[in-house]
Parts: C-alpha cells; structure tokens; sequence
C-alpha cells in the first residue's frame, strides 16, 4: 500500500529566502523570531504557554537542521536532538507574490509565473466603478470599508452600522484578494456567498486571487466573532496540479480545511471541512483510517496563519505550534507500511514583522514514513519538488516542473 498525508501548516516560514528584500521582507523568518521571542520570556501567556519553544517532535524531524540551513542560524533556546528521523530539507518559492494560492500550487507541482492583480495600498481600495459593479449585479446598498484592513479590527469597526444597513464590509490586504466580511444572522450566509460568487465573477478580469467570504456573529463591537464558515473563492490553477493528476489516475484527493476551495474543487474527491487546527487535525486522522491505496489526504492547518500569523500574536502562534506537535504521535500511530506524510508550509507570516501579511520566506520540509530512511535533502528550488516527491512515491509520472527528493 502506498499512501500520501500532504500537511501545511499554514505560513510557518523558516526564513532565508533568497528574493525576501524584494518583497520588504529581508529578515523575516517566523520560526527563528518565535523562538527567539519564547527564549527571552516575551512570548510567555499566563495558562497558554511559558519558556522557550518547545517543538520536540518536529525536531526530530530535522527542525532544527531546517531552520539553520535555511535561514543560517539555530531557532533561540531549542536543543538540537542526536538523532533525526525522516527527511528533511527547506524550499524557496519560484512564484509570484506570496500567496495562499501560489503557494499551495507550486507545492503541487504547478508554480505560477504570472503576476496577480492587486488593489492600490493608498485611498480607497476599490474604485466607484467596481464597486458600482457589485452593488448593481448584487442588489446591495452599497459597502463599508473599502480599505486595507486587518479583518478582525474592520469587523470591530463597521460591524454595528453593517447590521443597521445591511452593507456588507469589504476590504483587501497585500495579497492578491477580496474580503467581504458579513453578519451570519443579520445579512445571513447563504447571501454572503452568493455575494461572493458574484464578486468572483467581476474581478476574474483583474487577476485577483481570491474571493473570501469572512462570516461573523455577535451583537456588537465587544463581541462580533468570526466564525468558521469562511469560504475562499479562487481562480483555478493555470495548469493540472498533483490533485488533478491523482484523479485522473483513479486515486482519491481527500481535502481537507480550505484545500478544496484553495484549488478551486479541481481535482478534489470529498471535501471535509473542520474549525480550528484541533478540529482539523481529528478530521485529517479519521481521513487517514479512511484513505485507500495510492490516495492523497491534503490538509492545510489555518489556524498559524489566520489566528496568529496576521495578527501579529508571537505566544498564540508559539502555543498553537506546540499543540499541533503535540498531536503528531497520533498521525505515526495512524500510519500503514508505504505511507508518507510530509510536512511543510506556504508561506511565511512572521508575527514580530511590521504590518499584517505574509512574508516571503523559505518552508520547512519533513517527511516520514515505515523504511524512509533518515538523510537531508538540502535547499529545494521550487516547492514544486514537495509535490513530485508525492507523485513518485504513489506511482505517477513525473510532472514538469519539480524534482522528487525521493
């Protein structure tokens, strides 16, 4: 039997990328400056978390090895173990931007060589005519925001008058995206993601990457609270990824969290959705009981990234790290002789950099599996080779663009 288990941990960069100033993000690294702040005692929360980081599975997975061959130093306060288990290596991005999108793409063996459309970072985000355009094909009054904007602190801030008006909230970052924000009850989900669908259609013109539908509840200010119905509406992979050739290999593609909608459904078997990365991480081990010979299950864990990485809170990404190494024993325990699972990320969002958005850094790669023996795979071009090492280790022919490390 041979399975694959794909992981991202979403934005859990380990710096060093080669084209970071390019991106204003020369010396960003989210691991390193995690654990540094941990180490120092300044990323310490009362009940969550206390002391320097500690990651001992993935360290022994070659963390450690990871973060200093790609970034040239040790993450602060974390022993380096004697022995390492699986293969490890980091990986440098060929696409444009530093995007979800892009990013999970490229792992799959597709990287974009095009660049996206983005929204003007000074003024209003979107001009009189698009949003003219929306309103009239939405039937909408009209919207609120219009700017760049964290979405938690937009949705404190133009959550009451949304509720008095029905205006939903709309708003972008640096990424190439559309945000609308909207009450569950008060504007209700099912309008939101029609209004998204709408919103997909106008700017495929644009180039912009994604539509995201960000739904909230709550009665005010003090309490408005995302919830975990958000849905992302993407423009599809330029060319087949890895998922689509599974598929049209007879294999199952098991996505699960926002896989499903970061691809757009192309080359997706059964979507499962779960909240939080606990949540995500229970519905990733019954998908591995589940998965049959040469299957693909495909997690991203969002919780790094939207939780913490955007918000720019180093103890929650600290805390939320350790609990997710905390649950690895499970996926080992859940693993079959000619499995792999491989462990990376998209993106960096280094929570100690200036701003709100990701950040242009190298990934992690960890892989393991029952007779993968223990050795560095060193730099990786392009995420690319993550999902041709896929591809070679189900039996499918090798794609164009990457190089299995197998």
């Amino acid at each position: 039997m041979a399975r694959a288990f794909l992981f991202v941990l979403d934005s859990f960069g380990v710096g060093g990328a080669p084209d970071a100033a390019q991106y204003g993000d020369d010396g960003a690294d989210t691991l390193g400056h995690i654990a540094e702040f941990c180490a120092a005692g300044a990323a310490d929360r009362a009940g969550l978390r206390a002391g320097p980081l500690k990651l001992p599975n993935m360290s022994a997975l070659g963390l450690m090895q990871i973060a200093e061959m790609a970034s040239g130093s040790l993450p602060a306060g974390m022993p380096v173990p004697e022995r390492i288990f699986g293969l490890h290596g980091a990986a440098s991005e060929v696409s444009r931007g530093k995007d979800t999108p892009s990013g999970h793409w490229e792992i799959a063996g597709t990287p974009v060589d095009f660049d996206w459309g983005y929204f003007p970072g000074e003024g209003p985000a979107f001009s009189d005519e698009l949003v003219d355009a929306i309103c009239a094909a939405a039937g909408i009054p009209g919207i609120l925001g219009n700017c760049h904007a964290s979405g938690t602190e937009i949705i404190a801030r133009f959550g009451e008058e949304h509720i008095r008006t029905a205006k939903p909230i709309c708003y972008t970052s640096s990424d190439s995206v559309f945000q609308i924000a909207a009450h569950e009850v008060y504007f209700g989900l099912d309008r939101l993601l029609q209004l998204c669908q709408i919103v997909r259609g106008i700017l495929d013109p644009l180039n912009i990457g994604r539509v995201i539908a960000r739904p909230f509840i709550g009665e005010n200010a003090g309490n408005f609270e995302r919830t975990g119905n958000r849905r992302d509406f993407s423009v599809p992979p330029p060319e087949p990824t890895l998922l689509d050739r599974l598929v049209k290999a007879g294999r199952k593609v098991h996505a699960v969290g926002k896989i499903g909608d970061i691809f757009a459904h192309q080359g997706v078997s059964r979507v499962i959705k779960a909240n939080g990365n606990m949540g995500l991480m229970d519905a990733t081990l019954a998908a591995m009981d589940e998965a049959g010979d040469g299957d693909l299950v495909f997690t991203n864990f969002v919780d790094f990234d939207m939780h913490y990485g955007h918000r720019r809170d180093v103890p929650g990404y600290a805390a939320a790290l350790e609990a997710f190494d905390r649950r690895l024993p499970d996926v080992h325990r859940r693993m079959k002789v000619g499995d792999i699972v491989v462990l990376t990320a998209d993106h960096g969002c280094d929570p100690t950099w200036r701003g709100t958005d990701h950040t242009r850094e190298r990934v992690p790669i960890m892989a393991f599996g029952p007779g993968i023996r223990s050795r560095s795979v060193g730099i990786r071009p392009t995420y690319a080779d993550i999902g041709e090492t896929v591809a070679r280790h189900l039996g499918l022919a090798a794609g164009i663009h990457g190089k299995s490390f197998l």
